[in-house]
């Protein structure tokens, strides 16, 4: 089964109407928005990456789908799964700093310990407290200009940088191993998003989503995309390159869907990370992709997506 099946299979349970048909990263319920996430070696992180990074990168990872709510930190819950003393330690000092850097109090959790040479596998539960607004996927509309708030391709290329060489570093692996949560961006732009989510699969694939539970279509420019100069310095910003970017995971961008008459450039907005327009939202159900040169076929696989049978990780997009 993939991820998407196993999701349509859940549905039968998750009928409380906080859960939003599992059409959205995060549930919610009496002004609270809870989402969880888990990270597992060899495929979202690598074994020789740090720790601190890791326990980083999981807090990192929830916070990312309470910024795509607009949502403000209160509390996480944390499975931890012992493994080695040393790396337990150093994998905890990542978790504290993540939450003592973006407000997040540790009120609770589970600890097991794993069986010698098992893959180390942790959860995370994150709870914010819904603003104002909290825009899920489902109600972006024809006509919705699609805005991206950061750069998309450097975590993915960083990752491809650490796989032929451990001992590779610089802002591309940074951006792999110690995303950035964009909560004061995602509180800023969930009053005025019909559709909101953040990039985390790979932008195509979750546009898809979005498209999906909108019951929407997209036009996305190719030659908008957003990409940092470490990223065209170390791949160019060709056809092929951008492609790379728009299919590759671990982002942590968001993805917002806007009413065409609202230019959030002219707003007062946080002034990082940037906030490009990428394309628009159109009838129908399918997405094409346009650049320079004209049409753009869209590329065979869109993003990740989980698998009973999982490739390595050196296969992934």
């Amino acid at each position: 089964m993939n991820e998407a099946e196993v999701i349509e299979r859940l549905r039968r349970l998750a009928t409380h109407p906080g859960a939003r048909d599992l059409r959205d990263d995060a549930a919610l319920l009496d002004g609270l928005v809870i989402t969880h996430d888990s990270i597992a070696e060899g495929v979202h992180f690598l074994p020789f990456d740090p720790p601190a990074s890791v326990g980083w990168k999981l807090v990192a990872s929830n916070l990312s789908d309470l910024a795509a709510k607009g949502a403000q930190p209160v509390g996480a819950l944390l499975s931890l799964a012992l493994s080695d003393g040393d790396w337990d330690r150093a994998f905890l000092d990542g978790i504290e700093a993540a939450c003592e850097s973006y407000g997040l109090p540790l009120i609770g959790g589970d600890t097991i310990a794993l069986l010698e040479g098992a893959p180390r596998v942790y959860g995370l539960t994150a709870i914010g407290r819904a603003g104002s607004a909290t825009p899920d996927r489902s109600g972006g509309g024809e006509g919705d200009r699609l805005w991206l708030a950061g750069s998309v391709g450097d975590a993915a290329l960083g990752l491809e940088l650490l796989q032929e060489n451990a001992a590779a570093s610089g802002q591309l692996v940074e951006s792999y191993r110690r995303p950035i949560p964009l909560l004061l961006m995602g509180a800023a732009l969930a009053p005025l998003a019909t559709a909101m989510m953040d990039v985390s699969d790979g932008l195509l694939l979750d546009l898809n989503r979005l498209c999906a539970a909108s019951g929407c279509g997209a036009e996305v420019e190719l030659d908008s995309l957003p990409l940092s100069r470490a990223f065209v310095a170390e791949r160019g910003q060709d056809r092929a390159a951008r492609l790379f970017a728009a299919t590759g995971g671990d982002d942590y961008a968001l993805l917002a869907a806007l009413p065409p008459d609202i230019d959030p450039l002219s707003l007062s907005l946080p002034q990082q990370p940037t906030l490009t327009p990428i394309g628009r939202l159109v009838a129908g159900s399918e997405i094409t992709l346009h650049d320079r040169d004209g049409s753009v076929p869209l590329p065979e696989s869109l993003g990740y997506e989980h698998r009973t049978q999982l490739s390595p990780m050196g296969d992934r997009p």
